[in-house]
């Protein structure tokens, strides 16, 4: 009885949990920090530029005589006052209070994007210019190192290119994803390195060339730029749409 009463009152040791937690190396979270940093200016200060000439084209020029505008954001005047509206491939919403007119009440303005969503809160082009320009150096720097340097360590053949095994997970993933399944592992699932491989190999280089065609400066040193991605109006489309 004494033996086990003394099992009884004997506390049980908690168990150690040993359970790897695989990070990421230090260059690797510095690197993604600069960068989501980098593109939440880029992101805000773009706006305060679009702000600047609120339409969107296709095609080489502006859609002066003739449309090919496919995105419009403005303000106009109605029985009911000013009004905010955003016209899609010639289809209108009104957007009053968030897009087109906008602003503290009895203080709103029309401006295509409200101040809480730009970089500066004011309307200033040349300054919104400097901060996404700056921005868009140092992700250009980062993203161009991180590159070398994952070709060199091999992290980018090792980690993330997909192979014929992964496609073949490919279904599963899917199923585990929209079921809120998530196997944390070592290694990427399918759709995380499709993902990865979508956002650093086709968004940011793609987000890069656009906007390096819409440079006046670049036309002298790469003037076939321009012409395959469709001309300027176009890149400018294609490098809003990437970036929003």
């Amino acid at each position: 009885m004494d033996a086990v009463a003394n099992n009884q009152s004997t506390p049980k040791v908690d168990e150690v949990d040993t359970t790897l937690i695989y990070r990421q190396s230090r260059w690797t979270r510095l690197t993604h920090w600069l960068w989501a940093f980098s593109l939440f200016f880029m992101l805000l200060s773009g706006l305060q530029i679009f702000n600047a000439r609120p339409q969107l084209y296709l095609g080489k020029q502006s859609g002066f005589e003739f449309n090919n505008t496919i995105l419009e954001i403005g303000a106009e005047n109605t029985a009911n006052g000013p009004r905010g509206f955003t016209a899609i491939l010639g289809h209108r919403f009104d957007t009053t209070g968030v897009l087109g007119w906008s602003g503290p009440p009895g203080q709103e303005t029309p401006r295509a994007f409200p101040a809480w969503a730009t970089i500066p809160s004011y309307y200033d082009l040349g300054t919104a210019r400097v901060v996404h320009f700056f921005f868009a150096w140092i992700l250009t720097t980062t993203l161009l190192v991180w590159l070398i340097a994952g070709l060199v360590n091999g992290h980018i053949r090792r980690d993330l290119a997909p192979r014929l095994s992964d496609m073949r997970k490919l279904p599963r993933d899917i199923v585990d994803h929209a079921k809120l399944k998530f196997h944390h592992t070592r290694e990427y699932n399918t759709l995380q390195k499709m993902a990865y491989g979508g956002v650093l190999f086709v968004a940011l280089p793609l987000m890069i060339v656009t906007g390096l065609a819409m440079s006046p400066s670049m036309d002298s040193v790469l003037p076939w730029l321009n012409e395959i991605l469709g001309g300027r109006q176009t890149a400018r489309t294609i490098h809003f749409a990437v970036m929003v």
